[in-house]
């Protein structure tokens, strides 16, 4: 029901940036939990960072992202960024986009609303693209 196709992943040198993008087609794009994640070989899967595509959302980041990613989404362009920065090789993974079109991710927090990092919650996902982060 919801199409999610990622793009620019790539390779950068340690420091160095990069913006992932996420189309989203398919279902009605306001009111729903968008989020990243990633996962590396020999790894689980975990979230990068989440957003509520509705009202009064706000993002939450995981802690290996905080001041150095900004997740962002577009409700004219349907489509969802994050933007990475100081880049390290520990960020080497899969990058995959999410949506929750069941309500499970979604979270009310004092004034505003936000969206889980639990895997389980998201009921789709893109295919994917490669971030390799060399020293």
């Amino acid at each position: 029901r919801v199409e999610l196709v990622e793009s620019g992943g790539g390779s950068v040198q340690a420091g160095g940036s990069l913006r992932l993008s996420c189309a989203v087609s398919g279902a009605t794009y306001s009111g729903y939990c968008l989020g990243w994640f990633r996962q590396s070989p020999g790894k689980e899967r975990e979230a990068v960072a989440s957003i509520y595509t509705g009202d009064n959302g706000s993002p939450d980041y995981a802690d290996s992202a905080k001041s150095r990613f900004v997740i962002s989404h577009d409700k004219r362009e349907k489509t969802l960024t994050l933007q990475m920065n100081s880049l390290t090789p520990d960020d080497t993974a899969m990058y995959y986009c999410a949506a929750d079109t069941r309500g499970r991710a979604f979270r009310r927090v004092t004034g505003f609303t936000q969206c889980s990092h639990e895997v389980a919650d998201y009921n789709f996902w893109g295919q994917g693209t490669q971030v390799t982060v060399s020293s």
